[in-house]
């Protein structure tokens, strides 16, 4: 019986840890699609309307790019709040993170998020910290993309 009770607890909790594990483009569609993916990124194009709001997510490190500027409120999964005053072109760089997103303004707010898959490799061993291209080397990168695309 103790047995039976004990396997039916670690499927529970199997369960309920991949539930907890929340992929944007799976769980909030209308606000993250896929673009391109290999064994090393994801990229995902963001999008909210006026005043929309979004469910739990993960995501993994990576940088953020902001193709339009918005007042954004992000919800960690500690109730913690944060606003965020995102201008067009400026890339922020985030560790890996399970949030809500919520849309403050009026426009809409439009984006791209590079999530790096796999751990972080660096010469100090740290996962949590840069990778070999530093995070405001990538960022840099991304921000002359995101502007050489934005132009007419």
């Amino acid at each position: 019986m103790l047995c039976r009770l004990f396997c039916a607890a670690v499927v529970v909790c199997l369960a309920v840890s991949s539930v907890t594990a929340q992929d944007p483009t799976k769980v909030e569609p209308k606000h993250y699609k896929l673009q391109f993916e290999n064994d090393r990124v994801q990229v995902v194009s963001v999008h909210y309307g006026p005043h929309e709001k979004s469910e739990i997510h993960d995501h993994p490190a990576g940088v953020s790019v902001s193709v339009t500027g918005g007042h954004l409120r992000f919800t960690d999964q500690n109730g913690k709040v944060t606003d965020v005053y995102a201008k067009a072109g400026e890339a922020r760089w985030f560790p890996s993170h399970k949030h809500k997103v919520e849309n403050l303004g009026d426009e809409p707010y439009n984006g791209v998020y590079i999530g790096i898959k796999g751990k972080l490799e660096t010469a100090a061993g740290d996962p949590q910290q840069e990778s070999p291209v530093t995070a405001e080397q990538l960022a840099k990168i991304l921000v002359e993309y995101a502007g050489a695309t934005a132009k007419p």
